[in-house]
């Protein structure tokens, strides 16, 4: 059955990362109209996989040097959802000592897996969910002082079992709005389509804010956008895609906080726990083809 599961999940994210990009959802009348009684838009910047344990142009470095410097915004602070148990993420000096950087620069360590691979905690058994959990947060508390409260299922899966679980120990899961689709880390990994997937993908919420169906906290409404920081062309880029965002707020019609991104710890935190998904069968929207893959909206 493990097998099975492993090579579903294998095509489902090889599906997901390989689809065809429509044209951006074009914004009616009603929809302008709409959008003037909500909030600004703020980006909430997440990062899976890191921390890099190259020694060779790091690009989880990379990614940190970008997000405190660069022509839009300084200091930007970002959610770091960690592999603490992976050798080539934060099971290294070189990743314990990202992980360290991150914190010191105000950023947040979210929990993404504490075991030896990027493993689906659905494929986990109870003990071995258990153990990783209490890996993973005993790893982070080292580093921060406090227990992680942010949780990203790797490949976005979950069920009520693992739900309870993260919510057991304290952890709630953090989804996204926006992805830049480079969970593909070795191989290739550019993006040559990276403005129009962008482009689609917030047209889309676009209209989920037009509905207000996204919160207010502290008077912007907070867009989670994931990246991987394991990705060197992700890292490259980094500066690029965070001009990207901008731009397709633009062309979209979304509205701008002043700050388009978060530049505050605590501001960050309230932003992001107020998106987390609150039950295990609430209905959620994943971009792409992921809602399809793993039935969220049937929980």
């Amino acid at each position: 059955m493990k097998s099975w599961f492993k090579l579903f999940s294998a095509a489902a994210i090889a599906l997901g990362l390989v689809g065809c990009i429509a044209a951006p959802i074009e914004m009616t009348a009603q929809t302008q109209a709409q959008l003037k009684a909500q909030a600004p838009v703020r980006f909430l910047l997440t990062f899976d996989d890191g921390p890099s344990a190259s020694s060779f142009w790091n690009p989880s470095a990379t990614v940190l040097d970008s997000l405190a410097d660069n022509p839009l915004q300084p200091h930007i602070k970002a959610v770091f959802f960690v592999q603490t148990r992976a050798p080539r993420a934060g099971n290294s000096d070189i990743g314990r000592q990202i992980m360290h950087r991150e914190h010191d620069e105000g950023h947040i360590l979210g929990f993404h897996t504490a075991t030896h691979w990027h493993t689906n905690h659905r494929s986990l058994d109870p003990q071995e969910l258990e153990q990783s959990l209490s890996n993973g947060e005993a790893d982070i508390k080292a580093i921060t002082g406090a227990a992680p409260t942010l949780v990203r299922p790797p490949f976005w899966n979950y069920d009520k079992r693992t739900f309870a679980a993260y919510q057991q120990h304290g952890m709630h899961i953090l989804l996204t709005d926006l992805s830049a689709n480079d969970g593909k880390i070795w191989g290739f990994n550019g993006s040559p389509r990276r403005r129009a997937n962008m482009l689609r993908q917030l047209s889309e919420v676009r209209e989920q804010i037009a509905r207000g169906e996204l919160p207010t906290v502290d008077g912007v409404i907070p867009v989670v956008v994931t990246f991987h920081d394991l990705n060197r062309y992700s890292a490259r880029h980094a500066r690029e895609y965070l001009q990207i965002l901008v731009d397709s707020a633009a062309a979209t019609g979304v509205r701008l906080a002043d700050k388009p991104f978060y530049d505050d710890h605590d501001a960050l935190l309230r932003a992001a726990t107020a998106r987390t998904v609150q039950k295990s069968g609430d209905s959620v929207h994943l971009p792409g083809m992921w809602n399809w893959i793993w039935g969220h909206d049937a929980h």
